[in-house]
């Protein structure tokens, strides 16, 4: 637990502006929820601080920015955010990718092939992205604590999200930065170069895409093979992530995003590993000898704009109902005796 220590997510704030704005310097293309665009990232943590400070009955269109934090040093490793409810004001376009089968009888012939079929199918959905943690940090399990404490954050206020949960994860691009899926496809409806779109991409959303593409199927046997192959294939920073989600319960089941054929994955939030397997507990000051048996856990702690999640050993007792914790584990999530945690044994 040692290169882990000390690091917790808290609420995004405005006083992150600078430290969120250098992370977004360092995406790269495609990263559209943490666009490399200071007035754009500032727009988005007072789009954040409202929902935090909101009181919602149902889930609505808020945005939920979260930093990585170094206790002590204050330093912010990472970011990841949530958008309580997708396609209610705007419509949410996704490629959805499907084989169609056609038959002749004159040639007694079957061909079939894949289709992409322009749909809205999210409407209401919850969605999970801006997940960006620092090289040097991607170790020690600092990547899944980013990643599944938004899945804590929705167990603790589920009234403010729907019943599914959806994230999009970057496309492929070649090594030089080029989308195939776009060279192929994408940009033969538009005047701009890959860059130029991604950046009006990540500030705008990809509505201007469903404007000016065709609203009928495209069979994808007519785009150049590398387009072909990129359906659906994630770039290659983002493989991990996709391993991550599956192991949390997200499936790929065809959908695409519009612009570079990005992976969309999808889950029940119910369903969630974090969240199925989280037990609510009460925190105590751990007063027993060291050397005692401790779970490494991932824990959370607090509403709204008091959310804390991290990572810490403690004792489990009263079959999970009480989680021992020493005074480092207590002090990294600004805990009472007594405070109420929810809390997911690692594994």
């Amino acid at each position: 637990m040692a290169d882990r220590e000390g690091w917790f997510v808290r609420p995004a704030t405005l006083d992150d502006l600078d430290a969120v704005h250098a992370l977004a310097g360092q995406t790269g293309p495609g990263f559209t929820n943490l666009p490399n665009d200071r007035d754009a990232l500032k727009q988005r943590l007072e789009r954040s601080a409202r929902s935090f400070a909101a009181d919602p009955t149902a889930p609505d269109d808020g945005l939920y920015l979260f930093a990585l934090e170094q206790q002590g040093t204050g330093r912010i490793g990472g970011t990841a955010l949530i958008f309580a409810s997708v396609g209610t004001k705007k419509p949410f376009y996704s490629y959805k990718l499907t084989r169609l089968s056609q038959y002749s009888r004159q040639l007694d012939r079957i061909v079939t092939t894949n289709v992409l079929n322009l749909v809205n199918d999210f409407a209401g959905a919850s969605e999970v992205g801006g997940l960006f943690l620092i090289p040097e940090l991607r170790h020690g399990g600092l990547g899944a604590l980013l990643a599944r404490s938004r899945y804590l954050f929705m167990a603790l206020h589920r009234e403010r999200f729907g019943t599914q949960v959806l994230t999009e994860l970057r496309g492929y691009q070649e090594p030089e930065g080029v989308s195939p899926f776009w060279e192929g496809l994408t940009r033969r409806f538009f005047d701009l170069e890959f860059a130029e779109a991604d950046r009006f991409h990540a500030l705008n959303g990809n509505q201007f895409i469903a404007d000016l593409m065709p609203k009928h199927p495209i069979y994808t046997i007519l785009l150049p093979q590398d387009a072909q192959d990129a359906i659906g294939k994630p770039h290659a920073q983002g493989a991990a992530a996709m391993k991550l989600l599956e192991a949390e319960g997200f499936t790929y089941q065809g959908y695409v995003d519009l612009f570079d054929a990005g992976p969309t994955m999808q889950a029940e939030i119910a369903n969630l590993r974090t969240v199925r397997e989280a037990m609510r507990a009460t925190a105590r000051q751990d007063t027993a000898s060291p050397g005692g048996p401790r779970t490494p856990s991932l824990i959370a702690t607090g509403r709204l704009g008091a959310f804390r999640a991290w990572l810490a050993e403690g004792r489990v007792a009263d079959e999970g109902a009480t989680l021992h914790l020493d005074t480092a584990g207590m002090a990294l999530g600004q805990l009472a005796d007594g405070d109420s945690i929810l809390h997911v044994p690692l594994r």
